[in-house]
């Protein structure tokens, strides 16, 4: 018995000890992790810089081209040996917004051709124009703004007719920039909904510019001079909406009346464009454009005034660009 006791006390000098080490490291192991468990809590999220900056532009664009060709070899039916017909839209836009602040910019560029065997190379469409509109806030839903809008076209236009003896002729009616239309106006911008704005002007500057004395007079410009000069009141809406996924509807009126000369007799510029993704790079196109000013000469010199119209359609590649 003596010797068991002697046993157990020898024990109890050897397992104290390892007991002793084992406390303490736990003890250093639960406060390491304690203070790990701190250091985490307090510690202040790194943010990419990137995703704190306030994007205050929106941009982004979309690139339409069309493309047709045809062609008849001993076709009994009859047609042209070889058409070919290509049209290329670019728009641009570029918002900014920053408090009560915004700055609205777009670009609209089209240009299309048509080749036949028997008519050799036409054009089909030519447009450029550009907006530009910058507005306080008075109220969510309205701005006061300054408006500038550009409106041309790119190359040489021509009017088509049989002369006296039944052969094709052709009369100059445009070149490059001319006419060039500007409008500078101040008014008030209502915007009830993101996709709808309406401008309304009592004060309204447009020129009509056209530094060729040859066509100035088909656009109303006096003779001798290169520009004429209006003043009037401008309205301006813009409209676009979606249909489900794949289609979207976009349009544009402005109106002018010339306070100097009939003012009764409003100018229009009607644009629309109705688009159908049918796949990611593949879009169907219908455009339908109407223009009136009856300072404009018709190209049939025997008829007064009348409606512009221009209409397009075709499935071609399209790309969006986005911000």
């Amino acid at each position: 018995m003596t010797a068991f006791y002697i046993k157990l006390i020898h024990m109890k000098k050897i397992i104290f000890p390892i007991m002793l080490i084992n406390f303490f490291c736990f003890a250093n192991a639960q406060d390491a992790t304690v203070k790990d468990l701190k250091a985490a809590a307090s510690a202040t999220i790194k943010k990419n810089v990137a995703d704190t900056i306030l994007k205050n532009w929106k941009k982004g664009g979309l690139f339409n081209l069309n493309v047709n060709q045809g062609s008849l070899s001993n076709w009994s039916a009859g047609g042209d040996k070889f058409s070919f017909s290509l049209n290329a839209y670019l728009n641009l836009f570029a918002f900014y917004k920053k408090g009560k602040y915004s700055w609205d910019n777009s670009l609209d560029m089209a240009y299309g051709v048509v080749n036949t065997t028997s008519l050799g190379n036409r054009k089909s469409n030519d447009r450029f124009e550009y907006l530009s509109k910058y507005g306080y806030a008075l109220t969510k839903k309205l701005d006061v703004a300054a408006l500038l809008d550009v409106r041309s076209q790119f190359s040489k236009g021509y009017a088509y007719f049989k002369n006296s003896v039944g052969a094709d002729s052709a009369s100059l009616t445009s070149k490059s920039f001319m006419p060039t239309y500007v409008v500078l106006s101040l008014g008030l911008d209502y915007k009830p909904i993101d996709n709808f704005s309406l401008f309304l002007s009592p004060v309204t500057a447009r020129w009509v510019i056209v530094p060729d004395d040859f066509i100035a007079t088909l656009y109303g410009v006096p003779a001798g001079k290169n520009a004429k000069q209006e003043f009037g009141a401008f309205l301006s809406a813009d409209y676009m909406t979606k249909f489900g996924k794949n289609f979207t509807y976009k349009t544009k009126l402005d109106l002018f009346s010339n306070y100097k000369s009939n003012p009764q007799n409003i100018d229009i510029y009607w644009t629309n464009v109705l688009s159908a993704k049918i796949t990611k790079y593949i879009n169907f196109n219908f455009n339908l454009d109407i223009i009136y000013d009856d300072d404009t000469k018709n190209v049939d010199p025997g008829k007064g005034p009348a409606p512009q119209i221009l209409q397009l359609m075709g499935i071609g590649f399209a790309y969006n660009f986005k911000n």
